[in-house]
């Protein structure tokens, strides 16, 4: 594999035969791109960040799914699962593991999803595909989470449609292998990297855009792209917005020593308008994408917060201007 460049690797939450997965691993695979998969082999929604320490996690190879999937001849497929959560993935994929299993292989691009239900706002830091993304990030690799903001599966081809065309506009402004790939150097003296606590000028004034794209480039900011079951075609470049899950634990009188049984789900959520936000942009018609920090903002590598208001910045078809560039 060695002589093999432009890899995707992807990952998901729902699990690898998941249906928005299939879809987006065919319709990457028919575009022409290389492609190379490490999902959980199991459901992990809702998984954030979590990982499993010390305990053996099996990867096998899903070749059979080639098959079933009818995805044959065109660009190089190699397709794995792991028992393991969407970060558990991103680790042993990115720390070691695909060069295991296939020396010389270094994914260009990390791709989370495409979920069956919405990662909007505080759902970033529940939300397994966005923790995979983030991951990605912290080992310095450029990465998106998408979502199709519907738990039903009609409609769905519209979030891969866009998930696509936002991988091939990605793919145009990282460079053909990561640069920073396991954070081999450490520049705190970057110009998107936050001067705080000194407050010292911003390093990027003269060029914002490519400081946005260097930090994208190197995983200090991540995309996450949500599409709704009505999606007019339009896009939006977007911050979090807010919303609230109400009446989100259900309980009930329990039999023996337990004293109740709890469910958490909410029954109805609440949003509140937010200039900018994402849960407006989907309700509006719009795809929503998301520019946000990978690190705290209390971090040596955080984004500079002027930094990111710049990357607000849409071109007159709503998409960012740094991503446009």
């Amino acid at each position: 594999m060695s002589g093999a460049d432009g890899w995707v690797l992807l990952t998901n939450d729902d699990g690898i035969e998941a249906p928005g997965f299939r879809r987006l691993v065919t319709a990457l695979h028919k575009a022409g791109h290389p492609l190379v998969t490490l999902a959980p082999s199991e459901n992990h929604s809702a998984a954030g960040m979590r990982i499993q320490l010390g305990a053996p996690m099996a990867v096998r190879s899903r070749e059979d799914l080639r098959e079933a999937w009818g995805l044959h001849g065109g660009a190089p497929l190699l397709l794995h699962e792991i028992d393991g959560t969407p970060c558990d993935a991103m680790i042993v994929a990115l720390d070691g593991g695909l060069d295991h299993l296939h020396p010389g292989l270094v994914p260009r691009l990390v791709v989370s999803g495409v979920n069956l239900g919405p990662n909007l706002s505080q759902d970033f830091y529940h939300s397994g595909t966005m923790g995979a993304a983030r991951e990605a990030g912290l080992y310095g690799m450029p990465a998106i989470a998408a979502s199709f903001t519907s738990f039903e599966e009609p409609g769905m081809d519209l979030a891969v449609q866009a998930t696509v065309d936002l991988v091939e506009r990605a793919l145009r402004v990282v460079p053909m292998r990561p640069t920073n790939l396991g954070r081999p150097t450490l520049d705190l003296s970057a110009s998107h990297i936050s001067t705080w606590p000194s407050m010292a000028p911003a390093a990027w004034t003269e060029g914002p855009a490519a400081a946005v794209r260097t930090a994208f480039a190197h995983g200090e900011l991540m995309l996450n792209l949500n599409v709704g079951p009505s999606w007019n075609g339009s896009w939006r470049t977007t911050r979090l917005g807010t919303r609230w899950y109400r009446q989100a634990v259900a309980f009930s009188e329990a039999d023996g020593e337990d004293l109740a049984t709890f469910v958490i789900g909410a029954a109805s959520i609440e949003q509140t308008p937010v200039d900018g936000g994402d849960c407006c942009a989907v309700d509006a018609g719009a795809a929503s994408l998301s520019c946000l920090p990978t690190w705290p903002a209390t971090h040596p590598l955080a984004v500079d917060d002027a930094l990111l208001a710049e990357a607000l910045r849409s071109d007159e078809h709503g998409w960012p201007s740094w991503l446009s560039a």
